[in-house]
This record gives C-alpha cells, sequence and structure tokens, in this order.
C-alpha cells in the first residue's frame, strides 16, 4: 500500500513539473506572478459609463441662450447683433457722424437711470411719445441698433419692428440681443439723464 502511494506522489510531482514546463514555453501561457483579479474574484469591474452626458458648463449655457434669442430675432425678420459687433459699431467714427443710430426701447425711467451713451428713447408701449424724435435720425442712418433690457425681453424686437413699419429698411435694422445688462455686465460706458449726458468712464473689469 505505501508503496502505490510513493508511485501516485511521484507522478503527480512529474506532472505538476510538466505542467509548468508547459505553461513556461507556451506562448499563452498564464503569468504566474501576476493577479488577475486585483478587487476579489467576486466584485465587479466598474466600467465608465459612455452614454453619460458631459458637464454643462456656463459657457454652454450662455451659448444656447444667445442662439434662442438670434433665432427669435431672426424668426420676426430682424438681424441680431451679439456685443462685440455692437461695441464695434458704438466706437466707428460714423456713429460721431449720425450714420450709425442706438435706440433704447426701454422705459423712461430706466432709460433715466442709464443707457448707451447717444442712444434714443423709443418706448414701444408708447411710440407717439418718442417717434417723431428717432424717426428722423433713423432715416439718415446706414445703421440702426435697438436694445432693451436684453435675454428674454423682446421690446427691442418691437421697436424696431415700428421703426420697420414707420418706412426704416429692414436691411439697416438690427437687435442687440444682449441688451443694457449685457453692456453693463461688460463694464462698457453709459450716460444718465437725457440724450447726449455725458458718459460715465468704462469701468474696469
Amino acid at each position: 500500500m505505501g508503496r502505490i502511494l510513493l508511485e501516485a506522489a511521484s507522478v503527480a510531482v512529474a506532472g505538476a513539473a510538466f505542467a509548468f514546463a508547459a505553461n513556461e514555453l507556451s506562448p499563452r501561457g498564464l503569468d504566474l506572478a501576476r493577479n488577475y483579479f486585483p478587487s476579489g474574484a467576486g466584485s465587479s469591474v466598474a466600467r465608465p459609463n459612455a452614454s453619460a452626458p458631459a458637464p454643462v458648463t456656463t459657457a454652454t449655457n450662455e451659448n444656447s441662450a444667445a442662439a434662442e434669442i438670434d433665432q427669435r430675432v431672426r424668426d420676426k425678420g430682424l438681424q441680431p447683433l451679439d456685443r462685440l459687433q455692437t461695441e464695434r459699431l458704438f466706437h466707428d467714427p460714423r456713429y460721431d457722424d449720425g450714420l450709425i443710430v442706438f435706440v433704447d426701447a426701454r422705459g423712461e425711467d430706466d432709460y433715466h437711470d442709464g443707457h448707451i451713451p447717444g442712444a434714443y428713447e423709443l418706448d414701444p408701449f408708447h411710440p407717439d411719445k418718442d417717434m417723431a424724435n428717432v424717426l428722423a435720425p433713423c432715416q439718415i442712418a446706414v445703421q440702426v441698433v435697438v436694445y432693451c433690457t436684453g435675454g428674454d425681453c423682446e421690446d427691442a424686437d418691437s421697436a424696431a419692428l415700428l421703426l420697420r413699419d414707420a418706412g426704416i429698411s429692414r436691411e439697416k435694422l438690427f437687435v442687440y440681443g444682449g441688451g443694457f445688462t449685457d453692456w453693463t455686465d461688460h463694464h462698457l460706458p453709459v450716460a444718465r439723464g437725457e440724450r447726449n449726458s455725458p458718459a460715465a468712464p468704462a469701468q474696469t473689469k
């Protein structure tokens, strides 16, 4: 009986030695030093969720909102302007010559509290009060920029449509969708009181 057990043990040892040798020589052999289950055999491997949406940034939200405003303006047959375009027109020498006109479509109190320097008033809810003053300059101008508070405010759209219906060519009518809020958020010059009041210096950021 002892002899049989000894022979069986010898066969087992020889088989194990052959198996290790074959594993070392085979290109598909296992790396015996490697831990193939670092988190435990029963744990699942976390995989990235490819369908998870990318985080939404503030810039993305702002761009989306601006795009919606621009589309709203276009849907009314008008032309949108962004802040950089509006600022370039404000500094254009033709502005001082009256060939570029800015029109503020907010109420009188808001206008007197602060407006883009040189802008005319045109409250679309009381057009008779201002139309006579603003119509002639708009007829002479080559570009007319209308603005209100900005964002969801559509008073600039309404004022621009009033000017169009009064005979101002659609080709020279533009709506600054960001409006006065966007203008002041970027610390651009503001005048207070009546039109042609001195402008306060632009604030630094």
